[in-house]
């Protein structure tokens, strides 16, 4: 997986810079600033912090555990993680300039020895068998077609009995994506699995499937609270559209078309290895 993806995330290079810019200019310095402020930048996922939360609680985890965040973006999945439980975790993705940016957010954080943000591909882990003792995934399989082999990767990496949170975007029954939307600006690089497409392919990558949600309703209220302005407002001033630029307002209008449509879905997993 080259070329297409890492381009879309870039953002026009220099991110951990413009952040830093950004936020001096509106008064803000990176080094005061707490995890949970950087919620509407690095955990672009719907329901944002609340749902790595959720996520988390289910993962049995302690300070001892080795945790594994495949797709980590900018990282902000990995904080919470490493914050709240006080543990270890190792993000990995396709992207140098997210990885870079993720690492220099966790410096401003004092979260360097807690975090860690190697670029790789998800389907061909640089990690030896039996490595953690949990994985999660948020939004990242979207832009992966080889879902069958990401999962028998994210399975082989785990000890036995480890836990495998997933939370993404799926295929809906109301028709086809309608394009820009954050993950993809065309088609070419979305692959949206539908859910049992999803549970077949969890199931032969060697997992046990403990349960599944739907959370389309509760994603399309946050969504729309997001956009109206009438939830909480960002602590950080810097969003998403840093990412994205000036196609970032089309990209949220289509996906809240598409989760009125039932076009697409967001759907949580839990697995044991």
């Amino acid at each position: 997986m080259t070329g297409k993806i890492p381009d879309h995330y870039s953002g026009g290079g220099n991110l951990a810079d413009r952040i830093a810019r950004d936020l001096r200019a509106k008064g803000l310095e990176p080094a005061e600033l707490a995890t949970a402020d950087f919620e509407a930048l690095d955990e672009f996922h719907f329901r944002g912090r609340a749902a790595t939360l959720e996520l988390a609680s289910q993962m049995r985890l302690t300070a001892r555990s080795e945790v594994l965040d495949i797709g980590s973006g900018l990282g902000g999945v990995a904080r919470t993680i490493a914050q709240t439980a006080g543990c270890h975790v190792t993000g990995i993705d396709l992207t140098p300039e997210l990885c870079a940016a993720a690492a220099e957010i966790s410096g401003w954080l004092g979260l360097s020895e807690k975090t860690l943000f190697l670029q790789g591909d998800a389907t061909d882990l640089p990690f030896a068998d039996n490595s953690f003792d949990a994985a999660i995934t948020v939004h990242a399989a979207m832009n992966i077609a080889a879902k069958d082999r990401m999962y028998a990767e994210a399975r082989r990496v785990l000890r036995p009995g480890g836990r495998f949170a997933i939370f993404d975007i799926l295929q809906g029954e109301g028709g086809e994506m309608i394009f820009p939307v954050p993950w993809a600006a065309e088609p070419s690089i979305s692959y949206l699995a539908r859910p049992k497409e999803m549970e077949t392919l969890l199931r032969a990558a060697g997992f046990k499937l403990l349960h599944s949600t739907n959370s389309t309703s509760e994603s399309l209220r946050w969504l729309e609270q997001r956009t109206a302005g009438t939830g909480p407002s960002p602590l950080v001033p810097v969003t998403t559209r840093l990412l994205f630029g000036d196609g970032y307002t089309l990209m949220v209008q289509n996906q809240l078309r598409a989760l009125r449509e039932r076009r697409m879905l967001t759907c949580g997993f839990l697995c044991s290895a």
